[in-house]
């Protein structure tokens, strides 16, 4: 059995889901209608399938990133509040989509934003996900200095959530960069201790101590086939665990 299998009946999810992974690539407009269409629709089916309660947290890259501003000479928590902005642009795409396809959804903002999201209260957002809405977590942790990885991480530990599941493009976490070594292998399961010993870059060091610490598995698989949120959400083995 293996080590997703021992851990397959998710009640409590978090979505973590890249900016980047909402535009087209070479398209210049940041946000593709279509690709966040096809994005909710494979939510949508993936929650029915399941019923399991599900959080999202996005990133902002296709917009902004407040690392690479602050290495260009931007004040770095100015860059970050931006970058914060960023994911509430994103969060709201995703959260139209998400009601179009008939989910009850909601927006919450750890910036205050009034006439566009809740401001995060932590027991609210546990009650809507407990009454089966989808609960997209905007605006990073509001504070600077930390990622959206570090956010999907501490939303996961405030929601008791089970697992976090990262899509990306790659389809699993490798012993190096696949896309520059041809013999890079893949594993199905990885301890986080080795992660850490081998440099493999799940996430940043913040988010991945969180995780570490409180015993919180995250499963990396690949966002770009079709069909594979559901997959992931039915605790059918994919990509990698990092346990």
């Amino acid at each position: 059995m293996s080590e997703l299998s021992e851990i397959r009946n998710f009640k409590r999810v978090v979505l973590k889901l890249s900016g980047e992974a909402l535009r087209e690539v070479g398209s210049h407009d940041n946000i593709s209608p279509e690709i966040v269409e096809r994005i909710a629709r494979e939510i949508r089916e993936a929650k029915e399938a399941t019923g399991v309660e599900l959080a999202i947290v996005v990133g902002g890259g296709n917009f902004w990133r407040g690392a690479s501003a602050s290495a260009r000479g931007m004040d770095r928590a100015t860059a970050d509040h931006v970058g914060m902005l960023a994911t509430v642009m994103n969060s709201l795409a995703l959260q139209a989509a998400l009601e179009a396809e008939g989910c009850d959804c909601v927006v919450h903002s750890a910036i205050e934003m009034q006439n566009v999201a809740e401001p995060f209260i932590r027991r609210k957002a546990s009650h809507q996900l407990s009454k089966g809405h989808i609960v997209i977590f905007a605006a990073g942790t509001g504070s600077p200095f930390f990622s959206t990885d570090t956010t999907a991480a501490l939303r996961a530990n405030e929601m008791n959530a089970d697992v976090i599941f990262k899509a990306t493009m790659v389809d699993g976490v490798y012993d190096s960069d696949p896309k520059k070594n041809p013999e890079a292998v893949r594993f199905d399961s990885v301890s986080f201790q080795q992660c850490l010993s081998d440099g493999l870059g799940v996430m940043d060091t913040t988010a991945f101590s969180l995780c570490q610490d409180n015993d919180l598995p995250i499963i990396i698989f690949d966002l770009g086939q079709h069909g594979n949120i559901q997959t992931a959400l039915s605790g059918k083995d994919i990509g990698t665990i990092v346990h």
